[in-house]
């Protein structure tokens, strides 16, 4: 799946095409993949600008591949460390098939060449709650945040492949949890299998006002995965000595221009709040502790993991522009 065109507004599916190409002969130290689950994750929109935010990865130019993580299994190896038959994740995803080298690129620290054993678990949740998003939520959580026992928290798109995590956590953990999310299906999923305190459309009104009347006295910490007004929001309700955890900023990626950022920055000096931002790539060493902990809570089943999947790689372009737009619940997949 290549960038035919930038788009200059909203991503629409017609900015893509699929395009044929053979497959390369392996080099030395090279890895053939056939891949079988494509992790489609809002990031990569940030890519498909002519410019990317400093520090960020460099953007794609028209008539390149688009990359992101996936499983699949190896139908041949050059390289000592993997068999054919083995399952892998890997950041060549957008393709059917695909080739890695085992120390090559990733993905700002996330997406090397890994082996899977998937267990009892469904392969793909190693995208999911026991991958990359999973050690999302929990870095943001317990690293970033440092969640207190009885810390207030605001979750936004918390009914997305990161929040849904969060959110049961920090419940399972005994906090009192407000979760944000656009529609009254999706409200209603947080608060009846999720179990979170108060859920909260924020479509459905002026989002200072509802989170005023779910908590009145205020928040100790926000997990950001929207930035936007939702970021002004928070700054209004959090109490002093209060915590942002930067995950996301997925309002301003689909943009024609920049949105506007929140105007009451004063409150981070006036109310002495931390805000800290983070990439979960830099804390791949916290992956077994996030599998014990989410993989026994999934095992036992005390959390649930929903999951929206497209089948074919011809649907990668629907499943990316539609994730963007909000209609999906959980994590967006494409199987191939």
């Amino acid at each position: 799946m290549c960038l035919t065109t930038r788009p200059s507004g909203p991503l629409a599916p017609e900015h893509f095409t699929i395009v044929d190409a053979d497959v390369p002969t392996l080099s030395r130290g090279e890895v053939l993949i056939r891949n079988t689950w494509l992790s489609i994750d809002p990031s990569i929109r940030l890519r498909l600008s002519a410019t990317t935010p400093s520090g960020y990865l460099r953007p794609l130019a028209p008539g390149d591949p688009l990359v992101g993580l996936a499983i699949g299994t190896v139908v041949e190896s050059r390289s000592p460390g993997f068999s054919a038959g083995e399952m892998v994740s890997h950041m060549f995803g957008y393709r059917s098939y695909a080739v890695v080298t085992a120390d090559g690129e990733t993905l700002g620290g996330t997406g090397g060449l890994t082996k899977i054993t998937p267990g009892n678990f469904p392969p793909q949740w190693y995208l999911g709650p026991l991958g990359s998003a999973g050690l999302t939520a929990y870095v943001g959580l317990f690293e970033v945040l440092e969640l207190k026992n009885d810390d207030v928290l605001w979750v936004s798109a918390a009914a997305g492949a990161v929040g849904s995590i969060a959110v049961q956590l920090a419940v399972l953990r005994g906090n009192t949890v407000v979760a944000s999310a656009g529609g009254p299906e999706k409200v209603e999923y947080l608060r009846r299998v999720l179990g979170v305190s108060h859920a909260i459309d924020y479509r459905a009104g002026d989002l200072k006002t509802q989170l005023t009347k779910a908590v009145p006295g205020g928040i100790d910490a926000y997990f950001d995965n929207v930035g936007g007004d939702h970021l002004g929001a928070a700054l209004d309700h959090l109490r002093p000595d209060g915590r942002i955890a930067m995950c996301g900023a997925v309002s301003t990626y689909d943009t024609s221009s920049p949105a506007p950022g929140p105007t009451n920055l004063f409150q981070i000096t006036a109310k002495s709040l931390q805000v800290r931002g983070f990439r979960a790539g830099a804390y791949d060493e916290l992956y077994a502790d996030v599998r014990s902990e989410v993989g026994g809570y999934l095992a036992k089943g005390m959390m649930t993991y929903q999951e929206t999947v497209f089948d074919g790689l011809d649907l990668a372009p629907t499943a990316l522009v539609g994730m963007l737009n909000g209609n999906n619940t959980g994590k967006t997949l494409c199987r191939l």
